[in-house]
């Protein structure tokens, strides 16, 4: 079975195809998701993630881009934008624990992006938080 953080790991990589173009990605998901082995309640889980973030991508991006000081969101990778995309939601629509959404973030990123990734992952995530 699944966990939270697979099923946060295979939406991160629906939302780096997302934001390449592949707006119909969505249209695969039970196959990637099956695929990864991603069932059930961590499947439902997965897609209210995925459909939470696309719907209120902008907002997410509006909170990114407050936030940022000198660069702009288009200078961030995918995959960082992905991550904070995703946490940035979850920050904003869920009631889940905030410094639980960071730190799944953090570890994400540390296994996903660049050496430098998750202290900017974590300063950016921290200052929306507060």
């Amino acid at each position: 079975m699944a966990t939270r953080t697979q099923a946060r790991e295979s939406v991160i990589g629906l939302l780096y195809a997302y934001d390449l173009g592949n707006e119909a990605i969505a249209n695969h998901i039970d196959v990637i998701f099956e695929d990864k082995k991603i069932r059930n309640k961590q499947k439902e889980f997965a897609i209210t993630l995925f459909d939470g973030v696309v719907k209120n991508i902008d907002a997410c991006d509006e909170q990114i881009v407050s936030h940022l000081d000198k660069r702009g969101i288009d200078d961030l990778g995918i995959v960082e934008k992905s991550i904070l995309r995703l946490a940035i939601y979850e920050i904003l629509f869920s009631s889940l624990d905030k410094p639980i959404i960071i730190n799944e973030a953090i570890e994400l990123t540390k296994r996903l992006a660049s050496d430098n990734a998750p202290r900017f992952i974590n300063g950016l995530l921290d200052k929306i938080n507060k």
